[in-house]
């Protein structure tokens, strides 16, 4: 296989011909405040509202309105481990073509469950081999078109679209923070943030052990370290992606890592304080911004709740004080 090509920064015709695309299916999700006690402001973008749950529809909608008819003869398959997934086959479906989809096998069941629910075959592999295709851009033996789920620059300009949002609605905003999976959704919104409001600051979020974007910057370049499955599933991974990397480390500011323990008691906030359901991935943000921000010299922070997703018997174990493990 030949390595994907470095992605290159959107531009603004990008982000409104992809929010032309997904306009009537994925929703203009509001922009609330969160009361927590600290001394900052802090705004939660809830991306959990969208039709299926996540963030990952405007990327999916946004592949596959791009394609022609003739590219979507055979379909479209995907490696995710459930959220771009559920996207992928709400598109497939309304397209009318079939959908595969290629799982790590520590996927939550209530996102696999989804998935399968939307008309996608779902395959589950083990954690290496699904790393392993998500970073060559190809499944062997797959028919259809490849949708990344995240280093696609259609898919990347549906993210965007999230960022255009939060400067139109909350125009003053200082910081962005957004969990790092893939680099398709932070990369994303800092490309919109680039040209909409560009002392704005995007600030990646990741789990402290599994932070390959703070350990790409530490040595300059990506590097692979190891990997621990958690309920946080929707973010982390081995290593930043090649193709990810240069647009990352030019448009993202610093790392703000948290802890397992931090996330479950902001899944508990946000249930407490918002009723907002979110999944682990969706609540780090929160979790980054409560640790964080008397440090990064900000007023107004957004949050982007990237998903609520979560498996019930995980959520119900967080609200009755415990952090699974």
């Amino acid at each position: 296989m030949i390595a994907p090509e470095p992605l290159a920064p959107l531009a603004l015709a990008d982000i409104d011909a992809a929010a032309q695309r997904i306009a009537g299916t994925a929703v203009r999700t509001p922009l609330i405040r969160l009361f927590a006690d600290t001394d900052v402001e802090l705004w939660l973008k809830l991306e959990s509202l969208q039709p299926i749950g996540s963030f990952k529809l405007r990327g999916a909608l946004s592949a596959i309105r791009a394609l022609s008819p003739a590219a979507l003869t055979q379909g479209v398959h995907t490696t995710s481990a459930g959220n771009f997934a559920q996207g992928l086959a709400w598109a497939a479906r309304e397209a009318g073509v079939p959908c595969a989809v290629y799982a790590p096998d520590h996927a939550p069941a209530t996102k696999l469950d989804a998935i399968r629910r939307l008309g996608a075959e779902v395959t589950l592999v083990p954690f290496a081999q699904w790393w392993h295709w998500l970073q060559q851009h190809h499944v062997d033996g797959a028919r259809g078109a490849f949708i990344h789920p995240g280093a696609d620059p259609r898919v990347m300009a549906g993210n965007a679209t999230i960022g255009q949002e939060i400067f139109a609605q909350l125009p003053d905003a200082e910081a962005v923070l957004v969990p790092y999976g893939s680099g398709g959704l932070a990369c994303g919104i800092a490309c919109a943030k680039r040209l909409i409001r560009p002392e704005a600051r995007v600030f990646p979020v990741e789990r402290t052990g599994v932070a390959p974007f703070s350990a790409a910057r530490a040595a300059g370049h990506p590097v692979t370290i190891p990997y621990t499955a958690s309920f946080i599933d929707g973010m982390g991974g081995t290593t930043v992606l090649p193709e990810m990397w240069p647009l990352a480390n030019t448009l993202l500011s610093h790392t703000l890592e948290v802890t397992i323990d931090e996330v479950a008691n902001a899944v508990r906030l946000l249930a407490e304080r918002s009723r907002v359901i979110a999944e682990g991935a969706g609540a780090a943000p929160v979790a980054a911004a409560l640790r964080h921000a008397a440090s990064l010299g900000v007023r107004r922070i957004v949050c982007v709740v990237s998903g609520g997703n979560i498996d019930t018997s995980t959520l119900n174990r967080i609200l009755g004080g415990e952090t699974p493990a």
